[in-house]
């Protein structure tokens, strides 16, 4: 099960708490662009509106450029399908401080799914000191 897409900057900007399975609402030819690679993650998130969560800033760029519809948005808003308990949890998770961030995208079966991180955006710090352990183990492995 190899991702078609990673959001390599979720794992560093947020520390995720709990990850979700959520499938993706997707019309014929981007379900074709993700699964030949064409899926951009970077910058997205997800939000909970009217009782329906919807993933915001992901980019599908088109299966065929010439043949994509005249009004086809690339980074349209597209609807996540979420059970309802695990939707009436995010809720009352979201309302708490932390976010929804999609980390990846895999083939589940045939179909599309997002994977959903609930984290906690991370300081300025954190960041730094993440950076600091990641050099440090890299220096090991190359002395080693």
């Amino acid at each position: 099960m190899e991702p078609y897409s990673v959001n390599k900057k979720a794992t560093f900007n947020y520390e995720i708490l709990e990850t979700f399975t959520a499938g993706i609402e997707l019309s014929g030819h981007e379900a074709k662009s993700i699964k030949l690679g064409r899926f951009d993650l970077s910058g997205s998130h997800a939000i909970i509106r009217g009782g329906e969560a919807f993933l915001v800033g992901a980019t599908i760029h088109p299966f065929q450029v010439k043949n994509a519809p005249a009004d086809y948005d690339v980074t349209r808003t597209r609807k996540l399908l979420l059970k309802r308990d695990e939707l009436a949890y995010l809720v009352g998770k979201l309302h708490e401080g932390l976010t929804l961030v999609p980390l990846k995208s895999y083939n589940k079966r045939g179909f599309v799914k997002i994977e959903l991180g609930l984290g906690r955006g991370k300081k300025q710090y954190d960041k730094r000191e993440t950076i600091k352990k990641r050099d440090a183990e890299r220096e090991i492995r190359r002395n080693i």
